[in-house]
């Protein structure tokens, strides 16, 4: 970061700044009735701005703990990363500000938690096409911010975090709130530690959460595309509470229909088992207990394309059967992760 960085030329930053009083005006003076939700930083709003544009409004919890300036500097950062896939930040308070507020835009259809297994998902909108686009999009949205200079790692990827537009296209929020407040500021209780049901295994032991536990959490999502269940269930057997627990035991035994939501297809349509199948091998590998193991997120990315391409395929007829192998069967694939790994499951 060079010297347009620093705290003493905030106004020269490449972010707009916002000040408290037209948002808290956009925001009908953080009216609870605009509520859109509340997170581990903090409470969003939906606001209108002065110049028509709908936004949400991410007041932080009291961050006192944090000089104003790092966070214009910080926020500037986000401002330059663009991706369709991200959801787009349109700035911050200024120093002079007596709250933190962040701008976002506002994305409609709510969250893929919402449509799996939320209070939109009687709507059943969320075809098997449409959820491996999302399982796409996602991906490749978290291999741009792991490709950035600096690297920036989620730390917080779960479905309540992937919104939907008008058209199902994945807006991934939060993203750039991991570089605002690092896991050391312990005496903050809101401090993002992660969320049960996501959490990389060996964040527990060494508390660093790094790319390769955005690959286990993003391992959750996956599974959640594919059966619609809840990462955490407590009415669940004890060692399936957690659905990364739960899709290891029924991958490893070779009960998929066990874990699957038949309704997409799974028993009705080969394709759709076949692809099915190849998301949950991919699931598998991203929820190894040992992070080394598992594959970076572009290599997940690349192997979505490949069923996504499958998929296409299937829709066209199926006659072009050029191309890479399909993956490992998922016995194949047990064998191959399982000899290998140095840590047991928290399944077994």
């Amino acid at each position: 970061m060079g010297g347009d960085m620093e705290s003493g030329s905030v106004k020269d930053l490449q972010t707009h700044l916002f000040s408290y009083e037209e948002l808290e005006e956009a925001t009908d003076s953080f009216n609870e009735n605009r509520e859109l939700g509340d997170g581990g930083f903090g409470t969003v709003y939906k606001g209108i701005l002065r110049d028509g544009r709908v936004v949400a409004v991410k007041r932080l919890y009291n961050n006192s703990y944090r000089r104003v300036e790092q966070f214009v500097n910080e926020a500037a950062i986000l401002s330059r990363l663009r991706h369709p896939n991200l959801v787009m930040f349109y700035g911050c308070t200024s120093s002079q500000s007596r709250e933190l507020l962040l701008v976002y835009e506002f994305v409609a259809n709510g969250t893929v938690a919402d449509h799996l297994h939320g209070h939109r998902a009687q709507e059943r909108a969320l075809s098997w096409p449409l959820r491996l686009n999302i399982a796409v999009e996602s991906a490749a949205a978290l291999t741009y911010l792991h490709a950035i200079e600096p690297p920036i790692v989620h730390r917080d990827v779960k479905t309540t975090n992937i919104l939907l537009d008008a058209d199902f296209h994945v807006k991934v929020a939060d993203f750039g709130l991991s570089r605002l407040f690092p896991l050391d500021v312990t005496h903050v209780s809101t401090a993002p530690q992660g969320t049960p049901g996501y959490v990389d295994p060996e964040y527990h032991q060494c508390y660093q959460l790094t790319d390769k536990s955005d690959v286990y959490s993003f391992g959750v999502v996956l599974v959640e595309l594919i059966s619609s269940k809840p990462a955490v269930d407590i009415t669940r057997q004890r060692n399936e509470i957690n659905l990364a627990g739960m899709a290891i035991n029924r991958i490893q035994k070779s009960q998929l229909e066990e874990l699957v939501d038949l309704e997409l297809g799974y028993e009705s349509d080969p394709a759709t088992k076949k692809m099915m199948t190849m998301v949950a091998e991919l699931a598998f590998r991203c929820l190894q207990q040992n992070g080394e193991m598992r594959p970076p997120i572009k290599e997940v990315l690349e192997g979505l394309k490949g069923v996504q391409d499958l998929c296409v395929m299937e829709k066209d007829g199926g006659k072009d059967k050029k191309g890479p192998d399909p993956p490992l069967s998922p016995d194949t694939v047990h064998a191959q992760w399982d000899s290998r790994q140095t840590t047991p499951n928290t399944s077994q």
